[in-house]
C-alpha cells in the first residue's frame, strides 16, 4: 500500500496521544481507508460532487454548529447526503411514473424530478446530519426532538413522523450501509501516523490548523480543484481527458488529506514543512510533486493570491 506506513518502535510502543490509538489499530485503519479510497475513486458515479457544492456544505456545517456536533459529523453527513441524493435522483429518472407523467421528454422529465426534490431537500440534509451524528463515536446525537425544535425555530413545522420517514428513506435507499469514513477521518488518521513516525511534529497545533484548512478547502472545493487541474494540464486548457480526471482527483480523500496537512505544516513552521510533506508522501504513496502542487494551490486560495493560478 505505502512505501512507509507506520514505523514500530524497537522498545515498548509509546502511547499515541492523538485519539489515543494504539499502533496496531492505527496501522490497520490506515490500510483499510487506503483500500477504500482506491475503491471509491475507481467506482465513481457520473454525478459525484454534485451535492458537495459550497452552499450545501456550508448548510451542513451550520447545522452541525447549531447542534454543537463534532466536526467529524459534518463531513460524514456530506458523504451520506451525496451518496443518497445520487441514488435517489437516479431512481427517480428510471421511475416509469415520472417518465409517463412528462410524456417521455428528457427535459420535462428532468424538471419534474428536480421540482419534486426541491421541497424535500432541506429535510434530507437534516436527516443526513441526524444519521451522521448516530454514526459518531461521540455521545451526542441529534434526536427527533432536537430536530423538531430546530425546524420550528426557523419558522417551519414538521412532525416526528415526517422526520422519521425522511431518515428511513435515506437508510432504505442506501440499504442501511452508511460508511463512517470521510475526509476528516483521513486527515486525523494520517496525523496520528505522522506523529508516530515523527514525534517532533506539533500534533495538537497541526490538528487545529487542519480543521480550519479542511473546512476552507471544502467550501472552496470547485475553484481549488479547477486550479489544480490547470496545473496538472500545464496550462493547456481542460481537455476531455482532464475533465474526466477532475472527478477522480476531487474525490481522492488521500490526496486531499496530504494537501491539507502539508498546508498546516507550512503555517506552523515553514522551515520543516517540506520534511513533513516528504513523510506524508512516504506514508501514502502520493508523489511529492502532487503533495506540493496541491498544497501550493490551497495556499494561494488561503492567501487570496489566485491570480497566479490563472
Amino acid at each position: 500500500m505505502t512505501a512507509r506506513p507506520v514505523q514500530p518502535s524497537s522498545s515498548e510502543q509509546p502511547n499515541i496521544h492523538f485519539r489515543e490509538v494504539t499502533f496496531d489499530i492505527l496501522s490497520d485503519f490506515l490500510s483499510n481507508i487506503h483500500t477504500q479510497n482506491i475503491l471509491n475513486v475507481r467506482t465513481l458515479s457520473d454525478n459525484c460532487g454534485d451535492f458537495k457544492t459550497p452552499g450545501v456544505v456550508e448548510y451542513v456545517f451550520i447545522l452541525c454548529k447549531e447542534f454543537k456536533l463534532d466536526p467529524l459529523v459534518g463531513y460524514s453527513a456530506v458523504e451520506i447526503l451525496e451518496k443518497f441524493m445520487i441514488k435517489y435522483i437516479e431512481d427517480q429518472f428510471t421511475c416509469p411514473s415520472a417518465s409517463g407523467a412528462c410524456g417521455g421528454g428528457d427535459g420535462k422529465m428532468e424538471e419534474l424530478v428536480f421540482q419534486s426534490i426541491r421541497p424535500q431537500f432541506p429535510l434530507f440534509i437534516l436527516s443526513c446530519v441526524q444519521l451522521a451524528s448516530k454514526l459518531s463515536l461521540h455521545y451526542k446525537i441529534v434526536d427527533n426532538n432536537m430536530a423538531m425544535r430546530f425546524v420550528q425555530s426557523t419558522g417551519y413545522t414538521v412532525t416526528k413522523e415526517k422526520l422519521l420517514q425522511s431518515e428511513l428513506t435515506v437508510l432504505k435507499l442506501l440499504n442501511f450501509s452508511l460508511s463512517p469514513t470521510n475526509p476528516l477521518t483521513y486527515v486525523e488518521t494520517l496525523l496520528g501516523v505522522l506523529h508516530h513516525n515523527e514525534p517532533w511534529v506539533a500534533l495538537e497545533r497541526m490538528h487545529e490548523l487542519c480543521l480550519a484548512v479542511l473546512q476552507f478547502t471544502s467550501l472552496k472545493r470547485t475553484s481549488i480543484y479547477q486550479a489544480l487541474i490547470r496545473i496538472v494540464s500545464k496550462g493547456t486548457g481542460l481537455s476531455q481527458q482532464h475533465k474526466e480526471r477532475f472527478a477522480a482527483i476531487a474525490e481522492d480523500c488521500m490526496l486531499l488529506s496530504v494537501g491539507v496537512i502539508a498546508v498546516a505544516a507550512y503555517i506552523v513552521d515553514i522551515n520543516t514543512w517540506e520534511q513533513v510533506a516528504q513523510e506524508l508522501s512516504l506514508i501514502t504513496g502520493v508523489s511529492m510533486q502532487s503533495v506540493m502542487e496541491f498544497a501550493y494551490v490551497i495556499l494561494m486560495h488561503v492567501t487570496n493570491n489566485t491570480d497566479v493560478l490563472q
